[in-house]
C-alpha cells in the first residue's frame, strides 16, 4: 500500500484537533487530494470546513488509513465508529497518548493493523519527531506509509518494541514543556541580573532556538558544540559548573523528570 492506494481507497481522520489540523494541512499541502479524506470531528473548526474534505458524512466501505487523533479520555465514545472497519484491509494508525496497541485491539479486532505513532507539539509548524511502531499485522509497507504520512508534520523514528514508548512520551512528547520552562527560567535570571522582561525573554527565547537548530544541523554533536561555547575559566565555565553538578544539576534534574514522566506514562496506560 502506498499515498495512490490513499488517494484512491481514502483516509478517514477521527478527530481534527491542534494535531490532526497539523497532518491534515501537511497531507494536503503534498498532493492528498481533498476528495480523498473523511473528518470524524464534532466540533469542525472554521479552517476544516474550508479545506473541502468530507465532514460528517458516510464512511467509505474500505479506506486505507484510519488515523486516530482523539483525546486518550474521549477514546472509548470514539472508537465504536470505527470498529466496521477493523480485522479488515483498513491500517489503523493513532496518535493518541497513552494508549497501547492491545486496547485498539481489543476494541477493533486482532486481525486488525495497527500502528501506533507518538508525535510532539512542535509538528504544529512542521518541525515534530514522531516515533513509531506497529504490531504483528503490519508489514514493512504499512510502516513506510505511516512514515509518509507522519513526515508531512516533521521527522520520523522507528521503535524496536512498544515499550519504549513509554520513554519516548517522557523525551519528545513532554520535552518540548521542559523546553518552554527552560525559556521561562532563562528569561527569569536575566531579570534578575538586570535585564527588562521583554529584552530578557528575546533573548531566551532567541537563544534557546538558535542553539535548537544549531544542534540539528552542525556536524558537531552537542557535547562538542558545548565545548566550543566554553572557554577555560570563562563566563560559560563558570556557569556549567553549576548546571553539571552531578547532584544538583542538570543531569540529576531531567534524570529524575525524564523518569516521573515515563512512569506516568506507564500508570495511564493500565488505567
Amino acid at each position: 500500500m502506498d499515498m495512490n492506494d490513499v488517494a484512491a481507497r481514502g483516509l478517514v481522520l477521527l478527530g481534527c484537533g491542534k494535531m490532526g489540523s497539523a497532518m491534515l494541512a501537511g497531507w494536503l499541502r503534498n498532493g492528498l487530494p481533498q476528495q480523498s479524506v473523511w473528518v470524524i470531528e464534532p466540533y469542525p473548526s472554521d479552517w476544516l470546513k474550508a479545506q473541502g474534505v468530507h465532514i460528517g458524512e458516510a464512511l467509505p466501505d474500505d479506506p486505507a488509513i484510519a488515523l486516530i487523533a482523539v483525546k486518550p479520555q474521549m477514546m472509548a465514545a470514539a472508537l465504536p465508529d470505527m470498529k466496521v472497519l477493523g480485522n479488515g484491509r483498513t491500517l489503523v494508525i493513532s496518535v493518541a497518548a497513552g494508549t497501547p496497541i492491545r486496547m485498539f485491539a481489543q476494541m477493533l479486532g486482532d486481525q486488525t493493523p495497527i500502528i501506533r505513532a507518538m508525535p510532539n507539539t512542535p509538528a504544529a509548524i512542521g518541525r515534530g519527531i514522531t516515533a513509531l511502531i506497529g504490531n504483528e499485522n503490519t508489514d514493512e509497507a504499512d510502516l513506510a506509509l505511516a512514515e509518509a504520512l507522519m513526515r508531512a508534520i516533521g521527522q520520523t523514528v522507528r521503535l524496536d518494541h512498544e515499550d519504549q514508548m513509554d520513554a519516548v512520551t517522557a523525551v519528545s512528547g513532554s520535552g518540548p514543556a521542559y523546553v518552554f520552562h527552560l525559556i521561562e527560567t532563562l528569561a527569569a535570571a536575566g531579570v534578575a541580573e538586570g535585564l527588562s522582561d521583554d529584552l530578557a525573554m528575546a533573548l531566551a527565547k532567541a537563544t534557546v532556538g538558535g542553539a535548537g537548530d544549531l544542534a540539528e544541523n552542525a556536524d558537531d554533536d552537542p557535547t562538542q558544540l558545548r565545548k566550543n561555547v566554553t572557554s577555560p575559566n570563562g563566563t560559560t565555565q563558570a556557569a556549567l559548573a553549576v548546571l553539571m553538578d552531578p547532584e544538583n544539576g542538570f543531569p540529576a534534574l531531567l534524570r529524575r523528570a525524564v523518569a516521573a514522566a515515563a512512569a506516568r506514562s506507564r500508570e495511564l496506560a493500565n488505567e
